[in-house]
């Protein structure tokens, strides 16, 4: 962990000089749930307590920071909170990890970050980044917080206050208007149905065009174009003097563009005939001219129901149930022509394919792409065709590349029961059980493109006009078991220790739905998987104790010193069949990739620590918290993207050691009333102790985590007449270097490594071997701005995101044996004004 100490103490040392950082913090973010004294009141642990109470790091956005930042979705959270990344959106809406102290969400796995909206569980990835109705508090809970919210919160829990009605009618909405036609408006309204019943009506829109245009399609807003609107409703009833029922429900439909990706080569021995095969990825321009409109789909439905009663004793009985359905679709321009899929065939129904694929190729000969690629005569690659061959890259504008079709849809039923002490003794207490059950299936399609469009099918047939050539298809079945427990003791009024545990049972199963068929391009099976053997159901059961250890010293009210250590758990599964021979036989006995993925992937359990210590000075002028923690982590999954002569594969590996050591420093001050300023800076080292899937990745570090984040901010609030406020905000994020997978500054053999001896070239080798030390993500910061008027019942506000337009990389996925990277650009500048009424 080279240079993590000089970064930590300078880090340290020029935080008194960086106008103390930014908005998410724990001790003040600009105004939480706050009691009548200002002191601000969280639910991290299940239990209303004062922020300053709380023994771990919770970052607090409030009703008000939430209004002045235009924060609404897990992206926005993230960007306000110092050590959490996030990517999101890349190749389709549901599409989501949080990266929070080194820990990350593998694409396909389970998410490493629970969300918990009104006190439910939600349980599909795919809703970490939907907007959940009106906010009133988001608390972001670092570290494992799996001993109360169980699986999948390994890295922490996104804990969500939406309104709650009210006695009287109220309501509100704001809308906005920015640059690349970007629409957005919410309303909401609230108030009594009876004496006993009340309800939150809200509602959710926005439209863009997006930042980038498809300059081969007649609609060039193809590329991030997107449109959204959800409903949201609650219904808070009274069946008594001591039992409430809390009632949410919320559907939602997207649509817009997918895949925003281009491709990158990182081949230096290529150099030499055109600089852009060795490139790097944070001076890529980015083009997109795919013949295919690509398209993202997504409906959400949810229905919850919580009863919470208060016994006599003070104790509380709280359960709840949940039903989700989320289903998602996308199409897109097949990953690349290069690697000929489509140019031969042994099936005649499918020659139309093969002709399209040649006949689109010679009209579209010079047609501008991004370099080094180039549209030849014919689509045999270059290498084999020197005079007149093609490198396409990645979705071109012929047939080539062909066509796909993805899919995915989720339901699942969860419930809990709880059972928690009145607090009012020295002794906290609380019980329960946990259930869920999920029924998920999932599907990738590539199929030939005549030129017809895509039948959005897992699998057509070859005499159609968009015949399938691979398929991935399965169903996924999982139930959960889980009991939980928790005691904290006050031994006195300065001294607390609270343990936790949980024991969670994840019982999964998984069945091919591939139907017995020939690719009519290579004659093969239409799944890779089928060559090596006969795919057949698989079950496995995954346990884990998860347990929690606190304790905290205060000294004075002001002042609170504590430790914490927790186990953090997320469930093994299933790669598709036949993955792990797969690629065997195409990287390792071709190439010598020295590559193992495994057909099931193990569970990932982390240990962590952490040490801090908050407070406040000056009757609360200043507040501040520091906090260092240390997280092993064994078998970390992560996503792995290979593309081959099979077509594409999608896997989840295990990284078997991670070691991760970081601190954070969160500042806020007021030095007059009516002025904030604020900043946090997080520092986080990492490093792969052992890694069987590529052990020459050892010493490298955990893909996907940012070495630092720094956030900085002010702002003021001035009264300008009677009724009036003038509120001006900034707020500057940067985020330090980024690896975004576990192979990094090392050079590796790649595909052509292996054809090049054998093409027309007759090249060596080592001429093919690509080097990734041009695969890290660089440092970048994103600056946003709002200013405007508040005249109390009517607001409105100028706002620029990303005022600056840093163009910056928002995903880099390296597929290490293609010799190149998928990337995906972060989003530009965004300035808009913005209207907002309360009643």
């Amino acid at each position: 962990m080279r240079g993590f100490k000089s970064l930590l103490f300078a880090g340290i040392a020029a935080s008194p000089f960086i106008a103390l950082p930014a908005l998410a913090q724990d001790a003040g973010t600009a105004g939480a749930q706050e009691a009548d004294d200002n002191t601000i009141i969280v639910t991290a642990r299940r239990q209303d307590e004062r922020l300053q109470d709380v023994p771990a790091s919770v970052n607090v956005l409030t009703a008000q920071a939430l209004a002045n930042t235009g924060a609404n979705s897990a992206e926005d959270f993230a960007q306000l909170t110092p050590g959490v990344t996030i990517v999101t959106g890349t190749a389709e809406a549901g599409d989501t990890q949080i990266n929070i102290r080194g820990i990350n969400g593998a694409r396909d796995a389970e998410s490493s970050v629970a969300l918990v909206v009104d006190g439910i569980l939600k349980t599909n990835t795919a809703q970490l980044n939907q907007p959940q109705g009106t906010l009133r508090q988001v608390e972001i809970l670092k570290g494992p917080q799996g001993a109360l919210y169980g699986r999948n919160a390994a890295a922490g829990a996104i804990v969500i206050q939406t309104l709650r009605p009210g006695s009287a009618f109220e309501g509100g909405g704001r809308v906005s208007y920015a640059n690349e036609n970007t629409f957005e408006g919410t309303a909401h309204i609230s108030g009594p149905l009876s004496q006993d019943i009340g309800f939150v009506l809200s509602g959710y829109y926005r439209s863009t065009d997006g930042f980038f245009e498809n300059t081969f399609l007649a609609d060039p807003n193809t590329v991030d174009n997107q449109e959204v609107w959800s409903l949201d409703g609650r219904i808070v009833a009274d069946l008594g003097p001591a039992t409430e029922l809390d009632i949410r429900g919320r559907y939602s439909e997207l649509s817009g563009a997918s895949i925003n990706f281009n491709s990158s080569f990182h081949l230096p021995n290529f150099a030499a005939v055109n600089p852009a095969f060795f490139e790097d990825v944070n001076e890529h321009p980015f083009g997109y001219y795919g013949n295919i409109t690509p398209s993202n789909t997504q409906d959400s439905f949810d229905i919850s129901a919580k009863v919470e009663h208060e016994f006599d004793s003070g104790m509380v009985l709280t359960a709840w149930a949940l039903y989700s359905d989320v289903s998602q679709a996308l199409v897109a321009d097949g990953t690349s022509a290069d690697f000929g899929r489509f140019i031969a065939n042994v099936d005649p129904a499918v020659d139309g394919a093969v002709a399209s694929c040649f006949s689109s190729t010679a009209e579209l000969t010079g047609f501008t792409v991004n370099q080094p690629n180039f549209i030849g005569e014919i689509p045999v690659p270059f290498i084999f065709a020197p005079a007149n061959g093609s490198t396409f890259g990645a979705y071109s504008p012929t047939t080539c590349d062909g066509t796909q079709f993805q899919s995915r849809s989720q339901q699942d039923v969860s419930g809990e029961i709880r059972l928690a002490s009145s607090g009012d003794g020295p002794l906290d207490w609380q019980v329960g059980a946990y259930y869920l059950t999920i029924d998920r299936e999932t599907g990738v399609s590539i199929g030939a493109d005549t030129g017809q469009g895509v039948i959005a099918n897992l699998y057509n047939p070859p005499n159609s006009t968009n015949p399938t050539s691979l398929l991935l298809a399965d169903q996924f079945d999982t139930d959960v078991y889980a009991a939980f427990g928790s005691l904290e003791y006050e031994f006195s009024p300065e001294f607390t220790a609270g343990l936790a545990l949980r024991y969670d049972i994840e019982e999964r199963s998984t069945e091919s739905l591939v139907p017995d068929a020939l690719d009519p391009f290579t004659g093969g099976p239409i799944n890779p998987g089928q060559a090596f053997g006969t795919l057949s159901p698989q079950n496995e059961t995954f346990q884990q104790l998860q347990p929690r250890i606190n304790i905290s010293y205060q000294p004075t009210p002001d002042l609170n010193l504590y430790a914490t250590w927790g186990v953090g758990f997320k469930s093994g599964g299933f790669n598709n069949q036949g993955a792990s021979a797969l690629i065997d036989a195409n990287f390792n006995q071709f190439i010598g990739a020295d590559v193992t993925i495994e057909d099931q992937y193990r569970k990932e359990v982390s240990s962590a620590f952490e040490l801090g210590f908050k407070g406040s000075l000056l009757n609360d002028a200043v507040t501040f918290d520091l906090a260092a923690y240390y997280t092993k982590i064994d078998d970390m999954q992560f996503f792995e993207f290979f593309v081959g002569g099979f077509g594409l594969l999608r896997v989840v590996s295990n990284i078997d050691e991670v070691e991760v050591l970081g601190a954070e420093l969160n500042l806020t001050a007021e030095p007059v009333e009516g002025w904030t300023i604020y900043g946090a800076f997080n520092v986080t080292e990492s490093e792969i102790i052992a890694n069987s899937s590529r052990t020459y990745t050892v010493g490298n570090k955990s893909p996907y985590t940012a070495d630092w984040t720094l956030n900085l901010g002010t702002q003021i609030d001035v009264p300008i007449s009677n009724g009036a406020d003038a509120m001006l905000r900034v707020d500057y994020r940067l985020t330090g270097p980024t690896w975004f997978h576990s192979v990094q500054d090392q050079i590796r053999p790649t595909l052509f490594s292996g054809l090049l001896p054998i093409s027309a070239l007759a090249l060596p080798a080592e001429v093919g071997d690509a080097d990734y030390s041009v695969a890290q993500r660089d440092t970048f910061g994103v600056f946003n701005a709002r200013a405007g008027v508040d005249f109390g019942s009517i607001r409105a506000y100028i706002f620029a995101n990303n005022l600056f337009d840093e163009n910056y990389l928002n995903e880099v996925i390296p597929a290490i044996e293609f010799g190149g990277s998928f990337i995906s650009p972060g989003a530009r500048r965004l300035i808009g004004v913005e209207v907002g009424f309360d009643f």
